[in-house]
């Protein structure tokens, strides 16, 4: 069975993505003595679970979230929990951190223009950055567990999201609620995904032979060769396909 929760460390999708990550984050500390992290929506709670796979002597990292929904926030010298706006951080000046990373939350921040100005501060705060988001061509809508259900017609999904409980979405009261949960995730496909981050390579997570999510991946240090695709160029550089 798919392990899907965020801070379980039996999550090989996540696993596999922090083993990256850790390449991402080696290649800094070997230049810089030092990493930052910016996680845009992440969590103290996700970052326990990975501690061991990390080196937290040379790490520092910012969790950003909108208020409210940053989960437990407990002393961590290592997780600074802060609250903003991913698609506007003016608190933060041109390249303030090493790395930007993110899970499954760029699909969230609201039209594709939202998706465009998340981007573009992803790409102006860091060099490198690993920006995770389901597959819309994927069959299985991933945040209401439910085949098909992002592929058809607005009319009709919203009805379905009234009749029952798909997933992590609660069975709709109203109208008005069933939509605006629809509407709370945009899922993108690999062309999106390349036009959102020009500069990346475009990953692709593969379950059953579909590709179920897409990673953007930047890391000035990485070239590819001449011949390779994108993906083939990350693995035969380490990193995992």
């Amino acid at each position: 069975m798919l392990d899907v929760s965020p801070t379980s460390s039996g999550n090989r999708f996540r696993r596999a993505r922090i083993g990256a990550l850790s390449q991402l984050i080696r290649g800094v500390v070997v230049r810089k003595g030092h990493c930052r992290i910016l996680d845009i929506g992440g969590t103290q709670a996700f970052w326990r679970t990975w501690r061991d796979l990390i080196d937290w002597r040379s790490v520092g990292i910012t969790c950003l979230n909108r208020p409210g929904q940053a989960g437990e926030n407990v002393a961590d010298d290592a997780v600074e929990m802060q609250t903003g706006d991913a698609r506007a951080m003016p608190e933060y000046d041109d390249r303030s951190f090493d790395i930007c990373f993110s899970n499954s939350v760029i699909e969230h921040v609201g039209l594709w223009s939202d998706m465009i100005a998340m981007a573009s501060e992803i790409r102006r705060l860091a060099p490198a950055y690993m920006i995770q988001t389901p597959n819309y061509w994927f069959p299985i809508e991933p945040h209401a567990r439910t085949p098909f259900l992002h592929w058809l017609p607005e009319p009709l999904a919203y009805r379905i999201v009234m009749a029952r409980k798909c997933g992590f979405w609660t069975r709709a009261e109203t109208v008005d609620g069933a939509l605006r949960t629809l509407q709370s995730a945009r899922l993108l496909d690999a062309r999106q995904m390349g036009a959102l981050f020009p500069d990346a390579f475009i990953r692709r997570e593969r379950f059953f032979g579909m590709t179920k999510s897409l990673i953007a991946v930047r890391d000035p240090s990485l070239r590819c060769p001449r011949g390779l695709s994108q993906d083939q160029a990350l693995t035969k550089l380490g990193a995992p396909a």
